[in-house]
């Protein structure tokens, strides 16, 4: 009997289990399909003229202020981290992937991957800014120092000249 009632326990708990399992295979094919929903948004907010953009800007915004679910933090996410456009602001781009891409948040899931992965270009693009006004900084004081060197090789040249010139005065004349 105590046999007959473990064993029905056993296979009520896997029954349980597997049950979690499905919704959570649920879950995930949602996620996966806005994640595609996403990215077909991303591609349609490169296409859009300047207008358009600041238009879906306006009604992110309004959407995000509703509602701070992942689907509209991330849409609002993808359309101000989109290079190029008119409303581009990659800090708070940045900023509103945080939470959903911050290590130790929930378990993982293709929502979250994506918003890791924009939160990592993201933050690699800024580097690379970054190391790019730096780059253009070397640059400049390395054009300053040529000038400065060219202007110090004519002045040289400018006192060679004088001394050759000052040596052919000295040198007499022959007839």
């Amino acid at each position: 009997m105590i046999r007959k009632g473990s064993l029905l326990a056993i296979a009520l708990l896997l029954t349980g289990c597997a049950g979690l399992r499905t919704l959570s295979l649920q879950e995930t094919e949602l996620e996966e399909r806005q994640v595609i929903q996403l990215i077909h948004y991303a591609q349609r907010v490169a296409t859009m003229t300047a207008e358009q953009q600041r238009h879906e800007y306006n009604a992110g915004n309004q959407e995000f202020a509703r509602d701070k679910e992942a689907m509209s933090r991330m849409r609002l996410a993808l359309l101000l981290a989109t290079p190029a456009a008119s409303v581009h602001d990659a800090v708070r781009a940045a900023s509103l992937l945080e939470p959903m891409a911050a290590p130790g948040t929930n378990a993982p899931s293709p929502l979250r991957s994506f918003a890791r992965l924009l939160y990592a270009q993201l933050n690699e693009r800024a580097s690379e800014q970054k190391r790019a006004g730096q780059m253009r900084e070397q640059l400049e004081v390395r054009k300053e120092a040529e000038r400065t060197l060219r202007e110090q090789l004519e002045a040289l040249k400018e006192v060679e000249r004088t001394i050759m010139q000052r040596g052919q005065e000295s040198q007499p004349r022959r007839r």
